[in-house]
């Protein structure tokens, strides 16, 4: 009897039981977070500085996911290049991953997909602000485990709206994956200027 599984109630046990997938201890494994990370501008710090004080206001109130990839993730995509060629968005766009047995299946919807012809780029999961990023961070596994070359490292991100994670999985042999730093709109100073540096970082590469 299959088994089917939404992608928003998997678990990291039950992703590393029914997949293989590892968490690496190779500190060389997920150097795209830190390594030449180009500089913003003071328009671009100008724009975040904005976007983190906005934040900040608006989640004093009750936010929605919605509000989460309007006021954080639209701006940050922007800044990065995301929205410009070669690159295009797929919201809602609907992934399954099964079992070489086909067993077990995890069937979900990604927030937010950055494509670019032939290959996928970097998943968004955002959830509302009150929720724990530990929440999106086995959803966005599952989606990135469904990368269509396995040849090429996948990357995600993560983000409630006020703390904000990347992921970095490789299929090769054994599946394997590491996050960078946690950042926070609670932390001193923006560290939206270190987000949106390694999502423009991702996009050079990519592109």
């Amino acid at each position: 009897m299959v088994q089917i599984i939404k992608a928003q109630e998997i678990s990291l046990p039950q992703l590393s039981q029914t997949f293989g997938l590892e968490r690496t201890d190779d500190d060389e494994f997920f150097p795209e977070w830190q390594d030449d990370l180009p500089k913003l501008n003071d328009w671009e710090k100008q724009i975040l500085d904005e976007v983190k004080g906005n934040y900040l206001h608006l989640s004093q109130y009750p936010m929605l996911e919605a509000i989460v990839k309007m006021v954080v993730l639209s701006p940050l995509l922007r800044i990065a290049g995301f929205y410009r060629p070669p690159f295009y968005l797929v919201s809602e766009k609907e992934v399954q991953i099964s079992t070489e047995d086909e067993g077990t299946i995890v069937r979900g919807r990604i927030d937010v997909l950055i494509c670019k012809p032939e290959f996928w780029i970097i998943v968004i999961e955002a959830k509302r602000a009150e929720y724990s990023l530990k929440m999106g961070i086995p959803q966005a596994l599952a989606y990135m485990l469904a990368h269509p070359d396995p040849e090429k490292p996948a990357f995600g991100f993560v983000t409630n709206g006020t703390e904000f994670i990347f992921i970095k999985l490789t299929k090769q042999n054994t599946p394997q994956y590491d996050f960078s730093n946690e950042f926070s709109l609670l932390n001193r100073g923006n560290d939206l200027y270190a987000v949106a540096s390694i999502l423009k970082h991702l996009a050079q590469l990519i592109s």
